[in-house]
């Protein structure tokens, strides 16, 4: 592990508290319950194995959708998001974004992340191929979750690595959150009632 990380680990917890007071610690909700101009369930992504998910095969479980960096002082989230998968396996899929859309914070390959994902953090969940998240070259993924006419309600971007979405069972959009807010408190939003 490179100094830049054993720094970035140390220093994550006053951090991300310090960010939960600005847009890095925003939560946006799909208070009307607005339905979407376009199927999430339309939606597919190739990952990063060369293989296609197809949305349609998550229809009645909950789906977070995280943009991600190697080199981010967000990236110990994984640590948390792991336990969260295994855990909630059957009612929610976790997807993860890597991208290299903010201050150059994920330069490796598909390969290179998958590796440093996988010996790192024991990354079971889905890694998409590395893409944009934000910009002209936007994935289709993220523009459909950052355009009110696809989703329904949310034009909100990812204002930098480890920003949030949550689909739920129907394909609704529920909720945007900051890269501050901690996987932990999305679980309890999201099982409150259940």
């Amino acid at each position: 592990m490179s100094l830049r990380r054993d720094v970035l680990r140390a220093i994550y917890p006053a951090y991300r508290w310090m960010m939960s007071f600005t847009e890095k610690g925003a939560i946006h909700t799909n208070e009307k319950t607005a339905s979407p101009g376009e199927s999430f369930y339309a939606l597919a992504v190739q990952l990063n194995d060369g293989t296609t998910l197809h949305f349609d095969g998550l229809k009645g479980k909950k789906v977070l959708i995280i943009n991600t960096a190697s080199d981010c002082v967000y990236t110990d989230q994984y640590a948390e998001l792991e336990p969260l998968a295994k855990e909630t396996n059957d009612r929610l899929a976790i997807i993860a974004f890597p991208s290299n859309d903010f201050k150059e914070q994920e330069k490796g390959t598909d390969k290179e992340i998958a590796a440093f994902c996988g010996s790192r953090y024991h990354i079971s969940f889905p890694i998409a191929s590395k893409s944009h998240v934000v910009g002209k070259e936007q994935n289709r993924v993220f523009r459909w979750l950052t355009d009110s006419q696809q989703n329904g309600w949310n034009n909100q971007a990812p204002v930098w690595n480890f920003s949030k979405y949550l689909v739920d069972e129907r394909g609704l959009l529920t909720h945007y959150f900051g890269p501050a807010v901690p996987p932990a408190h999305i679980k309890k939003l999201a099982f409150r009632a259940g």
